[in-house]
Protein backbone atom coordinates (compact mmCIF):
# COMPACT_ATOMS: atom_id res chain seq x y z
CA UNK A 1 0.00 0.00 0.00
CA UNK A 2 1.00 3.33 -0.87
CA UNK A 3 0.24 7.23 -0.26
CA UNK A 4 -2.63 8.27 -2.17
CA UNK A 5 -2.96 12.03 -3.82
CA UNK A 6 -5.59 14.15 -4.87
CA UNK A 7 -6.81 17.46 -4.52
CA UNK A 8 -9.35 19.19 -2.83
CA UNK A 9 -12.41 20.02 -5.41
CA UNK A 10 -12.02 20.60 -8.86
CA UNK A 11 -8.37 22.94 -10.02
CA UNK A 12 -9.30 26.06 -12.35
CA UNK A 13 -7.80 23.92 -15.07
CA UNK A 14 -10.80 21.63 -14.43
CA UNK A 15 -13.00 24.13 -15.48
CA UNK A 16 -10.60 25.59 -18.14
CA UNK A 17 -10.69 22.05 -20.24
CA UNK A 18 -14.79 22.08 -20.74
CA UNK A 19 -15.25 20.33 -17.44
CA UNK A 20 -18.29 21.61 -14.93
CA UNK A 21 -19.61 18.70 -13.15
CA UNK A 22 -17.54 16.23 -10.47
CA UNK A 23 -18.75 13.40 -11.79
CA UNK A 24 -16.26 14.22 -14.23
CA UNK A 25 -13.27 14.70 -11.93
CA UNK A 26 -12.46 11.04 -11.30
CA UNK A 27 -11.48 10.29 -15.01
CA UNK A 28 -9.95 13.37 -15.92
CA UNK A 29 -7.75 13.10 -12.52
CA UNK A 30 -7.16 9.14 -13.30
CA UNK A 31 -5.50 10.77 -16.29
CA UNK A 32 -2.77 12.72 -14.40
CA UNK A 33 -1.82 9.86 -11.88
CA UNK A 34 -3.95 11.05 -8.77
CA UNK A 35 -6.03 8.24 -6.53
CA UNK A 36 -8.06 10.75 -4.54
CA UNK A 37 -10.37 13.49 -4.21
CA UNK A 38 -12.07 15.06 -1.27
CA UNK A 39 -15.57 16.35 -2.15
CA UNK A 40 -16.24 19.82 -0.60
CA UNK A 41 -19.08 20.77 1.64
CA UNK A 42 -17.54 23.65 3.61
CA UNK A 43 -20.72 25.65 3.22
CA UNK A 44 -23.47 23.16 3.40
CA UNK A 45 -23.94 19.92 2.52
CA UNK A 46 -26.05 20.12 -0.86
CA UNK A 47 -25.34 17.38 -2.59
CA UNK A 48 -28.33 14.48 -3.34
CA UNK A 49 -28.17 10.76 -3.16
CA UNK A 50 -28.35 10.13 -7.08
CA UNK A 51 -25.56 12.92 -7.84
CA UNK A 52 -23.47 11.77 -4.99
CA UNK A 53 -23.62 7.94 -6.44
CA UNK A 54 -22.62 9.00 -9.53
CA UNK A 55 -19.26 10.58 -8.04
CA UNK A 56 -18.76 7.32 -6.01
CA UNK A 57 -19.44 5.21 -9.36
CA UNK A 58 -16.80 7.26 -11.41
CA UNK A 59 -14.51 7.54 -8.77
CA UNK A 60 -14.61 3.84 -8.29
CA UNK A 61 -14.41 3.24 -11.96
CA UNK A 62 -11.16 5.34 -11.85
CA UNK A 63 -9.43 4.05 -8.97
CA UNK A 64 -9.74 7.10 -6.54
CA UNK A 65 -10.55 7.02 -3.23
CA UNK A 66 -12.85 10.03 -1.77
CA UNK A 67 -13.03 11.71 1.44
CA UNK A 68 -15.76 14.85 2.06
CA UNK A 69 -14.85 17.82 3.99
CA UNK A 70 -17.95 18.52 5.79
CA UNK A 71 -19.21 22.06 6.66
CA UNK A 72 -17.01 24.83 8.23
CA UNK A 73 -19.61 26.07 10.40
CA UNK A 74 -19.32 22.59 13.10
CA UNK A 75 -17.97 24.06 16.12
CA UNK A 76 -16.60 21.45 18.81
CA UNK A 77 -16.06 24.35 21.42
CA UNK A 78 -19.26 24.82 21.89
CA UNK A 79 -21.32 24.18 25.61
CA UNK A 80 -25.09 25.10 23.92
CA UNK A 81 -27.71 22.70 22.96
CA UNK A 82 -28.19 24.66 20.26
CA UNK A 83 -25.11 24.60 18.35
CA UNK A 84 -24.50 20.73 19.66
CA UNK A 85 -27.80 20.56 17.51
CA UNK A 86 -26.58 21.58 14.74
CA UNK A 87 -22.78 19.92 14.73
CA UNK A 88 -24.71 16.92 15.23
CA UNK A 89 -26.97 17.99 11.31
CA UNK A 90 -23.64 18.89 9.63
CA UNK A 91 -21.97 15.77 10.51
CA UNK A 92 -25.03 13.42 10.23
CA UNK A 93 -25.70 14.85 6.85
CA UNK A 94 -22.03 14.70 5.79
CA UNK A 95 -22.08 11.32 6.92
CA UNK A 96 -25.15 10.59 4.42
CA UNK A 97 -23.00 12.38 1.62
CA UNK A 98 -20.34 10.80 1.92
CA UNK A 99 -22.17 7.31 2.12
CA UNK A 100 -24.10 7.95 -0.80
CA UNK A 101 -20.46 8.47 -2.74
CA UNK A 102 -18.46 5.84 -1.51
CA UNK A 103 -15.79 8.44 0.59
CA UNK A 104 -14.68 6.68 3.81
CA UNK A 105 -13.53 9.50 5.24
CA UNK A 106 -15.40 13.11 6.31
CA UNK A 107 -12.71 15.96 7.83
CA UNK A 108 -14.00 17.95 10.42
CA UNK A 109 -12.84 21.44 11.99
CA UNK A 110 -12.72 21.82 15.19
CA UNK A 111 -14.25 25.57 16.23
CA UNK A 112 -12.36 29.20 17.41
CA UNK A 113 -12.21 29.58 20.98
CA UNK A 114 -15.05 32.52 21.39
CA UNK A 115 -14.75 33.93 24.77
CA UNK A 116 -13.99 30.43 25.85
CA UNK A 117 -10.58 29.49 27.92
CA UNK A 118 -8.59 26.93 25.97
CA UNK A 119 -9.11 24.68 28.92
CA UNK A 120 -12.94 25.00 29.16
CA UNK A 121 -12.93 24.55 25.12
CA UNK A 122 -10.73 22.29 25.33
CA UNK A 123 -13.18 19.95 27.73
CA UNK A 124 -16.34 20.49 25.56
CA UNK A 125 -14.78 19.12 22.41
CA UNK A 126 -13.83 16.02 24.15
CA UNK A 127 -17.71 15.72 25.44
CA UNK A 128 -19.08 17.00 21.80
CA UNK A 129 -16.24 14.96 19.96
CA UNK A 130 -17.78 11.47 22.31
CA UNK A 131 -21.79 12.42 21.70
CA UNK A 132 -20.90 13.30 17.75
CA UNK A 133 -19.45 9.15 17.56
CA UNK A 134 -22.02 7.68 19.74
CA UNK A 135 -24.80 9.68 16.83
CA UNK A 136 -23.04 8.52 14.07
CA UNK A 137 -22.82 5.32 15.40
CA UNK A 138 -26.59 5.42 16.14
CA UNK A 139 -27.54 6.42 13.00
CA UNK A 140 -25.83 3.89 11.18
CA UNK A 141 -22.62 5.45 9.35
CA UNK A 142 -20.06 2.86 11.12
CA UNK A 143 -17.93 3.27 7.74
CA UNK A 144 -17.29 6.88 7.82
CA UNK A 145 -14.26 7.88 9.58
CA UNK A 146 -14.46 11.30 11.19
CA UNK A 147 -10.96 12.66 10.88
CA UNK A 148 -10.16 16.08 13.25
CA UNK A 149 -8.29 18.26 11.36
CA UNK A 150 -5.32 20.80 12.61
CA UNK A 151 -6.30 24.63 12.36
CA UNK A 152 -4.52 27.56 10.92
CA UNK A 153 -5.26 30.37 13.15
CA UNK A 154 -4.10 31.12 16.60
CA UNK A 155 -7.38 31.35 18.42
CA UNK A 156 -9.02 28.10 17.26
CA UNK A 157 -8.32 24.44 19.02
CA UNK A 158 -6.40 22.96 16.61
CA UNK A 159 -2.64 22.53 17.49
CA UNK A 160 -1.18 19.41 17.16
CA UNK A 161 -1.42 18.57 20.62
CA UNK A 162 -4.90 19.46 20.72
CA UNK A 163 -5.83 17.31 17.70
CA UNK A 164 -3.85 14.27 19.00
CA UNK A 165 -5.18 14.82 22.11
CA UNK A 166 -8.97 14.34 20.78
CA UNK A 167 -8.61 11.71 18.42
CA UNK A 168 -7.18 9.90 21.18
CA UNK A 169 -9.64 9.61 22.85
CA UNK A 170 -11.30 7.15 20.54
CA UNK A 171 -10.03 4.48 17.78
CA UNK A 172 -12.53 5.17 15.27
CA UNK A 173 -10.70 8.98 14.66
CA UNK A 174 -8.09 9.60 12.45
CA UNK A 175 -6.26 13.27 12.40
CA UNK A 176 -6.17 15.37 9.61
CA UNK A 177 -2.57 16.82 9.46
CA UNK A 178 -2.89 19.82 7.83
CA UNK A 179 1.31 21.09 7.33
CA UNK A 180 -0.04 24.67 6.05
CA UNK A 181 -2.36 25.32 9.02
CA UNK A 182 0.52 23.73 11.25
CA UNK A 183 3.13 25.71 9.70
CA UNK A 184 1.01 29.53 9.49
CA UNK A 185 0.24 28.85 12.93
CA UNK A 186 3.45 28.56 14.37
CA UNK A 187 4.64 31.37 11.91
CA UNK A 188 7.15 28.93 10.02
CA UNK A 189 7.60 26.03 12.76
CA UNK A 190 6.55 23.27 10.14
CA UNK A 191 9.32 23.71 7.51
CA UNK A 192 12.08 21.17 8.02
CA UNK A 193 12.82 17.44 8.51
CA UNK A 194 12.62 17.81 12.03
CA UNK A 195 9.94 19.62 12.63
CA UNK A 196 8.02 16.90 10.53
CA UNK A 197 10.00 13.79 12.59
CA UNK A 198 8.68 15.58 15.95
CA UNK A 199 4.63 15.56 14.89
CA UNK A 200 5.33 11.90 13.45
CA UNK A 201 6.56 11.49 17.27
CA UNK A 202 3.75 13.12 18.61
CA UNK A 203 1.32 11.14 16.54
CA UNK A 204 2.97 7.80 17.54
CA UNK A 205 2.98 8.29 21.42
CA UNK A 206 -0.85 9.71 21.30
CA UNK A 207 -2.58 7.20 19.39
CA UNK A 208 -0.04 4.68 18.21
CA UNK A 209 2.11 3.64 14.70
CA UNK A 210 -1.23 1.87 13.11
CA UNK A 211 -3.32 4.89 13.08
CA UNK A 212 -0.57 6.88 12.69
CA UNK A 213 1.08 5.61 9.89
CA UNK A 214 -2.90 5.77 7.87
CA UNK A 215 -3.61 9.67 8.65
CA UNK A 216 -5.08 11.83 6.59
CA UNK A 217 -4.07 14.83 5.53
CA UNK A 218 -4.09 18.32 3.93
CA UNK A 219 -1.05 20.20 2.49
CA UNK A 220 -0.68 23.81 0.25
CA UNK A 221 1.18 26.81 0.90
CA UNK A 222 -0.54 29.20 3.28
CA UNK A 223 0.55 32.94 3.47
CA UNK A 224 0.61 34.05 7.84
CA UNK A 225 0.17 36.92 9.92
CA UNK A 226 0.45 37.49 13.59
CA UNK A 227 -2.75 35.72 13.91
CA UNK A 228 -1.52 32.75 11.84
CA UNK A 229 -3.63 31.43 8.50
CA UNK A 230 -4.24 34.56 6.52
CA UNK A 231 -4.49 32.57 3.18
CA UNK A 232 -3.94 29.69 0.75
CA UNK A 233 -1.53 30.06 -2.37
CA UNK A 234 0.12 27.87 -5.02
CA UNK A 235 3.22 25.98 -4.88
CA UNK A 236 4.69 28.79 -7.31
CA UNK A 237 4.91 30.93 -3.50
CA UNK A 238 8.78 31.22 -2.51
CA UNK A 239 8.25 33.10 0.80
CA UNK A 240 5.69 31.27 3.17
CA UNK A 241 5.97 27.68 2.53
CA UNK A 242 5.65 24.83 3.55
CA UNK A 243 7.63 22.24 1.32
CA UNK A 244 6.60 18.92 0.91
CA UNK A 245 9.69 17.51 0.16
CA UNK A 246 10.34 17.22 4.41
CA UNK A 247 6.86 16.07 4.74
CA UNK A 248 7.75 13.18 1.67
CA UNK A 249 11.38 11.93 3.20
CA UNK A 250 9.45 11.32 6.86
CA UNK A 251 6.47 10.27 5.23
CA UNK A 252 8.41 7.45 3.07
CA UNK A 253 11.44 6.90 6.13
CA UNK A 254 8.81 5.55 8.37
CA UNK A 255 6.72 3.40 5.67
CA UNK A 256 3.48 5.47 6.65
CA UNK A 257 0.66 5.80 3.76
CA UNK A 258 -1.62 8.41 4.42
CA UNK A 259 -4.15 10.06 2.08
CA UNK A 260 -2.55 13.55 1.06
CA UNK A 261 -5.21 15.85 -0.09
CA UNK A 262 -3.73 19.49 -1.98
CA UNK A 263 -5.91 22.84 -1.71
CA UNK A 264 -3.49 25.03 -2.92
CA UNK A 265 -5.82 27.93 -4.33
CA UNK A 266 -6.88 26.92 -7.91
CA UNK A 267 -3.84 24.61 -9.02
CA UNK A 268 -4.53 21.92 -6.43
CA UNK A 269 -4.64 19.19 -8.82
CA UNK A 270 -1.47 20.15 -10.32
CA UNK A 271 0.17 20.41 -7.04
CA UNK A 272 -1.22 17.21 -5.95
CA UNK A 273 1.01 15.80 -8.93
CA UNK A 274 4.07 17.51 -8.12
CA UNK A 275 3.81 16.05 -4.20
CA UNK A 276 2.93 12.86 -5.83
CA UNK A 277 6.42 13.08 -7.91
CA UNK A 278 8.07 14.06 -4.90
CA UNK A 279 7.00 10.97 -2.85
CA UNK A 280 7.74 8.67 -5.77
CA UNK A 281 11.55 9.62 -5.92
CA UNK A 282 11.86 9.04 -2.21
CA UNK A 283 10.08 5.57 -2.91
CA UNK A 284 12.47 4.38 -5.43
CA UNK A 285 15.61 5.40 -3.34
CA UNK A 286 13.65 3.24 -0.91
CA UNK A 287 14.02 0.26 -2.97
Amino acid sequence: MKALFGPAGNADSFAAAGFRATVDAPAWLAQMGLTAYEYQCGRGVRVGTETAQKIGQAARENGVTLSLHAPYFINLSTDTEEQREKNARYVLESCRAAQDMGADRIVVHTGGLGKRSRETAMENSRYNVHTLLDQKEAAGYDAVTICLETMGKVNVIGTAEEIMELVALDDRLLPCIDFGHLNARTHGGMCTREDVKALYDLMENTIGVSRARQFHSHFSKIEYGKGGEVRHLTFADTVYGPEFDAVAQETVARGYTPRFICESAGTQAEDAVSMMHCYQKYMKQMI
